[in-house]
């Protein structure tokens, strides 16, 4: 590879590839449009873009893992990793985004402009895996889909300048299912124990995120060990002795985590610096409210305590 921040690897495999739609306001800083589409309406912000059409957009929270994505692929091979833009923008006033993604280099080239619509119908047609957005409504429709989606936070800390791709994922509710979430919520934590000990060796559901995370997977299995570019991890409020199932679940799936963190209940910021997350997806609000202070986050709005809010 050559692209900046890029990791030179061994491929070994051909793994499907892995498809990654991103909104514009995700990808790029566009609040200052955004503020004038809600205070004047879409006519003057239609002449606001255009306007500003020659204006390259500085890079939003989503910007670093997108460039880390599409440095994956490596040149006179098929790409590993898509990327595919989504914007309520008409094409029109879209413009700019696609002069913006020339300027800073992204092989992007497949976009849907909806004006004003929500976009994830096309996502299953694009053969997205995953979806990032800054609209809470478009991610809550896309998981309702079948799509694993998480609302971009904003005010992210910027993360370390690390050449790997690494990605964090909470458990409950993001990679598994919100059966246990359930009984701690409604039960408390003896129980949630209690439960998880007599259920040890019964994988737990598969959640919103198991699809992307096996995803990840197969990229990681197509390099050698030494030379993998992506690393992933569990950052996890559960401890023991509820941490067994856990394994056991990923081990029946056959699939491989790098780092699993077992916090039982402290704050997750910290960790995440420490793990250097380009990116960590919690269910939670408050989770995620701490940890975008530390990395990029994405709020999974799925789950009992979401359901709850």
């Amino acid at each position: 590879m050559n692209m900046e921040g890029s990791v030179e690897v061994t491929v070994k495999g051909k793994s499907e590839q892995l498809v990654v739609a991103v909104s514009s306001r995700a990808l790029f800083e566009l609040e200052e449009g955004h503020q004038v589409y809600a205070e004047q309406g879409e006519r003057e912000y239609a002449k606001y873009q255009i306007a500003h059409e020659n204006d390259v957009l500085k890079p939003g929270v989503a910007f670093a893992l997108v460039k880390k994505l599409l440095a994956l692929n490596v040149d006179n091979q098929p790409p590993r990793v898509e990327v595919v833009l989504t914007s309520r923008n008409s094409a029109d006033t879209g413009l700019r985004v696609f002069h913006s993604i020339k300027e800073h280099g992204l092989a992007i080239s497949r976009a849907a402009f909806t004006r004003g619509r929500a976009p994830w119908p096309y996502l299953h047609d694009f053969g997205a895996q995953l979806f990032l957005s800054a609209n809470p409504d478009d991610v809550r429709e896309a998981l309702s889909a079948g799509i694993a989606a998480a609302t971009i936070l904003p005010e992210a800390a910027q993360t370390s300048g690390h050449k790997e791709l690494r990605i964090a994922f909470d458990g409950d509710a993001v990679i598994f299912s919100d059966e246990a979430e359930r009984i701690y919520q409604e039960k408390g934590l003896d129980e949630f124990n209690r439960v998880e000990i007599a259920r040890k060796d019964q994988p737990l559901p598969g959640g919103p995120f198991k699809p992307f995370l096996a995803a990840l997977h197969a990229l990681q299995s197509d390099y050698s060990a030494e030379d993998s570019p992506i690393r992933t991890a569990l950052v996890t409020s559960r401890g023991a002795p509820a941490h067994e199932r856990v394994i056991r679940t990923l081990r029946s799936w056959g699939v491989r985590i790098d780092e699993a963190l077992f916090l039982a209940g402290k704050e997750k910021g910290a960790f995440l610096l420490s793990f250097g997350a380009d990116i960590f997806f919690d269910d939670q609000q408050r989770h995620c409210d701490s940890a975008r202070e530390y990395v990029a986050t994405g709020h999974v709005p799925f789950g009992v305590k979401n359901s709850l809010a």
